[in-house]
């Protein structure tokens, strides 16, 4: 009797962490199998916090454990200071989602990238910013002087060189553009090496904040409704988990929306992803032109006239189809009334 009692125990107790671990398995509905990881990149600028703040809030574990993936902060995500070097980690296997410049993906693409751009993410946000000791009275006070952007094949550095020829200043003879991320820029501006920078918000309001310079002209007078960031999925993952896919762009939408509507709690999760304080992010959203958007209907003309300047200034050997840039039926499905 007592040998059977111990018996009856011992199955006891088996079962009771049998439940256990299934239940650590995070009630997905893929108990007894291990999550896999899906990996995000993204840049510290208020144009993607989108990102920030689903990854905050938890939406992305939700929209993506339920097809067997993780995403936690700090295990999934990987920062990039521009497009280039995020683009590249893309082409590398080692992220699978981007929220990255419209620009960099046209070079990508061209140079074998298998990824698609399915949503959009922000129009405009990027400000020109003069040191605090130059004068300036309009595009021609530029020629001579030294402006940091972001690397060549950027929205940038692509609006910039088409706004300066566009004055008729050449961007390679009249002014000397310098290829560097926002905190470099900054701290050149600051130490008199660049005589301008233009880069993505917060960084204007920053420079500003911190004494060196001030914003004389922001992205949208250069290009009115300029296509910037953009939500691209690798070819893989649309082939291989469509369903996936349309999550994910859901999940975008979802965090989009929010910030708009909570631009305090946004400034909040932003500073925390980086070392801002919530006050500066404020002035940033107070100050920027920049509109979080999702629908890339919205930014297809601005991405295909990109691909046309990049033709002129040689990043791109041919123009490329649209149907080889974007894939808009994951936000067709995602918006799609059941």
């Amino acid at each position: 009797m007592k040998r059977s009692l111990c018996m009856i125990m011992v199955l006891l107790v088996a079962l009771a962490f049998a439940f256990a671990a299934g239940c650590t398995n995070g009630g997905n509905g893929n108990t007894g199998k291990e999550l896999k990881q899906l990996n995000f990149g993204y840049q510290p600028s208020t144009h993607q916090v989108s990102y920030m703040i689903a990854m905050d809030k938890g939406w992305w574990g939700e929209a993506l454990e339920k097809h067997g993936y993780t995403a936690v902060k700090s295990q999934n995500e990987y920062q990039f200071a521009t497009g280039a070097p995020e683009i590249q980690s893309m082409l590398a296997g080692e992220i699978d989602v981007a929220y990255v410049g419209s620009a960099p993906v046209l070079s990508g693409i061209a140079n074998g990238l298998d990824a698609k751009i399915v949503a959009a993410v922000q129009t405009q946000g990027s400000g020109l910013v003069v040191g605090k000791n130059v004068e300036y009275n309009g595009p021609e006070s530029l020629k001579g002087k030294i402006i940091a952007t972001f690397p060549e094949g950027t929205i940038q550095d692509t609006l910039i060189r088409k706004w300066l020829k566009a004055n008729n200043i050449d961007p390679d003879k009249d002014v000397d553009i310098r290829g560097m991320g926002s905190g470099d820029a900054i701290t050149a501006l600051t130490a008199g090496s660049v005589d301008a920078i233009f880069v993505p918000a917060p960084s204007p309001t920053i420079a500003v904040e911190d004494g060196v310079g001030k914003i004389v002209a922001w992205s949208g007078e250069m290009e009115e409704n300029h296509g910037c960031c953009v939500l691209i999925v690798s070819g893989k993952l649309i082939r291989e988990n469509p369903e996936l896919v349309t999550d994910i762009v859901k999940t975008h939408i979802r965090a989009s929306d929010y910030s708009t509507a909570h631009l305090d709690e946004a400034a909040e999760v932003f500073a925390g992803y980086t070392k801002n304080t919530k006050d500066v992010i404020e002035k940033s959203f107070n100050n920027w032109d920049g509109k979080w958007v999702s629908d890339p209907r919205v930014i297809e003309d601005s991405v295909m006239n990109y691909v046309k300047e990049q033709v002129k200034l040689g990043y791109l050997k041919e123009d490329l189809p649209v149907d080889k840039i974007f894939d808009f039926t994951f936000y067709e499905a995602a918006t799609a009334k059941a």
